[in-house]
């Protein structure tokens, strides 16, 4: 009985796999830009990425796409950035917060009741799902999240693109999580409002 070869995995070239690398960059640099605030910043922690990335190949298992798999490098490459750097990031998120005291007279005058939420839902924003896939939308999402403050920014894509903890936000910030509760509502509310501006009232108007 003959049996049938398994498929091999196909592995490319150490020079076209730098290449498939190299093609990735402008985006990953766009997303340190977004988290870091800083050119010079974003540009070192996406060149030990790709050091990283380039150094050890069969890392890539193909489990998932190349991009994904830089991303996730690029997410540790600038959780180290901010732990090595901790001072000086942090200090606008402390002089942005010092204001705040408790955090109720901001969070009232933002539209939250006291669990969190909206006091009144956000328009109608159709279908999530389609609009994720959406990469006009997604370009819009990168500009308004790119028009936070740098605090504001920071803070949000720390939580929702590091997927850090709120202890560890708070503690590599050194602000309290009263701090970090407002500045997220607030990054919320200025996402929301922009993208209700540049993409759902747009789109509504244009059907």
């Amino acid at each position: 009985m003959i049996q049938a070869n398994p498929i091999a995995t196909v592995v490319p070239s150490p020079l076209d796999f730098a290449h498939q690398v190299a093609s990735h960059r402008e985006y990953l640099l766009r997303f340190a830009r977004l988290q870091l605030r800083n050119d010079t910043w974003a540009e070192d922690v996406v060149s030990e990425t790709m050091i990283a990335a380039l150094a050890k190949p069969h890392g890539f298992e193909h489990r998932s796409q190349l991009k994904t798999w830089l991303v996730g490098i690029l997410k540790f490459k600038v959780i180290d950035h901010f732990r090595a750097n901790s001072r000086e990031v942090s200090s606008d998120a402390i002089a942005a917060s010092n204001d705040d005291g408790d955090g109720g007279d901001v969070l009232d005058a933002l539209g939250f009741v006291p669990n969190g939420h909206f006091s009144a839902m956000p328009a109608d924003w159709g279908d999530p799902d389609q609009d994720l896939s959406n990469k006009q939308f997604m370009t819009i999402l990168e500009a308004c999240t790119s028009k936070l403050p740098n605090n504001l920014g920071r803070v949000f894509l720390m939580r929702e693109w590091l997927e850090l903890s709120a202890d560890e936000v708070c503690k590599e910030l050194n602000i309290t999580s009263t701090n970090l509760y407002v500045q997220l509502h607030r990054a919320r509310l200025k996402l929301r409002e922009c993208l209700e501006k540049n993409w759902f009232n747009s789109t509504r108007a244009a059907a």
